[in-house]
């Protein structure tokens, strides 16, 4: 029976805008990870640049059945109304279950805190997007398909540049804030001041 290698990282968790992304990669356990992907770090040590570059080739990769991935997102509203740590849960179930419905034979990798189903055999580690090229590649995922997510969002509303900072709290978007008011992908529980 073939072992499979899963990774799992989220991205999006401070923002003051738009959903949170976690990412999920199933590889066998043989696949080597570095030498497919040279550069592979955690999403936050590369330029956005390198993490498409990188994204496009997990997406050819996928193509050719060695990696499988998903990117699940849980809204603003999910958040507001049960909480980050509940909706980053919901994410990494749901896709950890699409790609690994039988937990045998499964490992998984997350980074931080972060935990799935109690079924699986997963090993939590800290700074694990840095020091493990699975979580590394999760951390990616999500990263790239969140930015992307915000760069659309961005069109639908342009008076507060999240094709800029992504819905994250810099000096720019609270002065949007301030002149707009929220709009309805803020999450209203990170903006009790508004």
């Amino acid at each position: 029976m073939k072992r499979f290698l899963i990774g799992v990282d989220e991205a999006g968790r401070g923002p003051l805008a738009g959903p949170v992304a976690v990412g999920i990669v199933k590889v066998r356990r043989d696949f080597n990870i570095k030498k497919h992907f040279p550069g592979v770090n955690d999403s936050k040590q590369l330029s956005a640049k390198e993490r498409e570059d990188l994204y496009e080739l997990m997406t050819l990769f996928a193509r050719i059945g060695h990696i499988t991935f998903v990117v699940r997102f849980a809204s603003s509203l999910y958040i507001d109304k049960f909480g980050i740590t509940r909706a980053v849960r919901r994410s990494i179930y749901s896709g950890v279950r699409t790609l690994a419905p039988e937990s045998k034979g499964v490992r998984i990798l997350l980074d931080g805190l972060l935990h799935a189903p109690q079924e699986y055999k997963q090993e939590t580690i800290i700074r694990g997007d840095e020091s493990e090229p699975v979580i590394s590649l999760a951390s990616i995922a999500a990263k790239v398909e969140r930015d992307k997510l915000m760069h659309k969002l961005a069109k639908k509303f342009p008076a507060y540049g999240f094709e800029q900072h992504k819905g994250y709290g810099t000096t720019a978007h609270y002065k949007a804030i301030g002149k707009f008011g929220l709009c309805e992908i803020h999450r209203k529980s990170y903006c009790k001041d508004y």
